[in-house]
């Protein structure tokens, strides 16, 4: 489902949940040109940093100046964590399993600062029954 919001966590509620909107248009523009969008971009004072994994886009917001390096990794360890858990990361395994996922991200960031980032640490947290495991964000739309 090309540009629908999958998976949304506002951590301190000072960003609106329809900014995402402006984010979807600017890759989907892009993509429908044959290009990339920026990894990093900036709407209304919105800063926008993303990671692609499987024609998803696992996407972090900010109003803060906030160290965009530590952004990046904290977007690859929650994708490394998600991949610990679930074999692939896909729209229909992130409809599935969407209630692990939320705990996970509950103990992965706390008011928008990363906590425990450790999948081991975490899978003795957040365990579920390997039925219900598939396989995945902070704002997250899927593209094509």
């Amino acid at each position: 489902m090309k540009g629908k919001v999958l998976i949304n966590r506002n951590y301190r509620g000072d960003i609106e949940n329809n900014v995402i909107e402006k984010f979807i248009g600017q890759t989907t523009i892009a993509e429908d040109e044959g290009s990339s969008a920026p990894l990093i971009s900036t709407s209304d004072g919105v800063t926008f940093a993303y990671i692609k994994r499987n024609n998803l886009y696992v996407v972090a917001t900010t109003r803060k100046n906030s160290n965009i390096a530590m952004i990046f990794v904290l977007l690859h360890k929650i994708c490394s964590v998600m991949e610990d858990y679930f074999k692939d990361v896909e729209e229909e395994s992130i409809r599935d399993n969407f209630v692990i996922i939320y705990e996970l991200l509950d103990e992965l960031v706390d008011f928008g600062y990363p906590q425990t980032t450790d999948g081991k640490i975490l899978q003795d947290i957040c365990s579920t029954p390997n039925s219900l495991l598939t396989s995945f964000f902070i704002y997250m739309s899927g593209g094509g």
